[in-house]
């Protein structure tokens, strides 16, 4: 029976296929490294890394930015309706 992204789970995986779907969904790896002597923290590291491809992230920032500006006329059409 296919999976949620329609694999085989008997069916061999290319690398590209992997590839494909990171790059169509996007993934956000976080992590922290600390390296301390003694318990004493020397060097902190917090580590963010997003993968996705350029077309998806562009399509995500348009979306932001739409929705930050309905936002924005819903507060002044509020703002116009209780003013008067």
């Amino acid at each position: 029976m296919p999976t949620q992204y329609g694999v085989n789970p008997n069916q061999d995986v290319s690398l590209l296929d992997i590839l494909d779907v990171i790059l169509d969904k996007g993934v956000v790896l976080r992590g922290e490294l600390i390296i301390s002597i003694a318990d004493i923290d020397l060097i902190y590291l917090d580590l963010r890394l997003l993968i996705t491809s350029v077309d998806k992230l562009m399509e995500s920032n348009e979306r932001k930015i739409i929705g930050e500006e309905e936002a924005k006329w819903s507060i002044d059409q509020k703002r116009a309706a209780g003013s008067n």
